[in-house]
């Protein structure tokens, strides 16, 4: 059994961890607010464009706009990987990059070829370690995210689609459902499919929304025509270039409320442990040093009764 020395050396090291693990869990709840408030901005701009294009392009055709084009073969995919700077945040990265290795074994099995973009430090370290260079990395904005970064990303997919080098893109990313809980997203960014950010992340469709007779496909409806202006080129070129950016630009900023959600989880388990094993090792040491007593009580008796004889 060990002594009480180490004992209490021990219970210091983890009153100390706990205290980190604490503030770091306090650090993080201070930070969901101001993520989640800029998740919740970009929501409606991110609904409304996703349903402008899907309803607004069978109009168009897609010959004036090269993006909108589906490649009759798939030989080359772009998977987006987004993840955190920093680690302490559970299976936050972890997720995201395993399912990005498996989505790639499974296209790779269809013949095609698969490039990486990753976003964060934890992916570009995980597929540069595995041999993978990522064709496009950017790192440090995994917390607070800049369109910037958003735009030079869709920006170099946007020239590899429409020279014909990639035939499908794809964005991998928590989902900040609420303060506590994340789930993954596999977006499917080019060729565009017919799925809403309602639909995409199970959001519930609010009264006001104006798109909403577009997504439930209401066939009693009489169509009307849609006027292009200038032209048809350059109102879908527009679209095409913000529903890009704007895909990227929120899959960084929701991926960003989720981390700080799951970081808040981790720190909270972790300095639920340190209280409990606190706990374990303040027993033990009391356990030691009754014995410890008794021990020396013991001694004190029995040399008294020694000396008495």
């Amino acid at each position: 059994m060990p002594n009480l020395h180490d004992i209490e050396r021990r219970i210091k090291s983890v009153s100390s961890t706990k205290q980190i693990t604490r503030t770091m869990e306090m650090v993080a709840a201070a930070k969901i607010r101001r993520a989640s408030e800029r998740v919740d901005n970009a929501l409606p701009w991110a609904v409304a464009i996703s349903d402008m294009l899907i309803s607004t392009a069978k109009y168009a055709h897609l010959d004036n706009e090269p993006l909108l084009q589906v490649h009759d073969e798939v030989k080359r995919v772009l998977i987006v990987a987004v993840t955190s700077d920093r680690g302490l945040a559970g299976g936050f990265n972890t997720n995201v990059l395993r399912y990005v290795e498996k989505l790639m074994k499974l296209k790779q099995r269809e013949g095609a070829e698969v490039e990486v973009a990753a976003c964060g430090k934890k992916a570009i370290g995980y597929f540069t370690y595995r041999g993978i260079e990522p064709v496009f990395s950017f790192a440090g904005y995994s917390a607070d995210p800049e369109f910037a970064q958003a735009a030079e990303l869709s920006g170099y997919v946007m020239q590899a689609y429409a020279e014909g080098k990639l035939d499908e893109v794809f964005i991998v990313y928590n989902h900040a459902k609420n303060a506590a809980e994340q789930t993954l997203v596999e977006q499917q960014v080019l060729p565009v499919k017919e799925e809403s950010y309602v639909d995409l992340l199970g959001l519930k469709a609010k009264e006001e929304d104006v798109f909403k007779s577009f997504r439930e496909k209401d066939d009693s409806a009489i169509p009307g025509d849609i006027d292009f202006e200038p032209s048809t080129e350059s109102v879908m070129s527009y679209m095409m270039n913000a529903y890009l950016n704007n895909a990227f630009y929120y899959a960084m900023l929701d991926s960003a409320a989720g981390e700080q959600g799951a970081r808040r989880n981790a720190m909270k388990s972790a300095t639920d442990n340190a209280n409990e094993m606190v706990s374990t090792l303040e027993r033990v040491y009391n356990t030691v040093r009754q014995g410890a007593i008794t021990t020396e009580i013991t001694e004190i008796v029995g040399g008294a009764a020694a000396l008495e004889d």
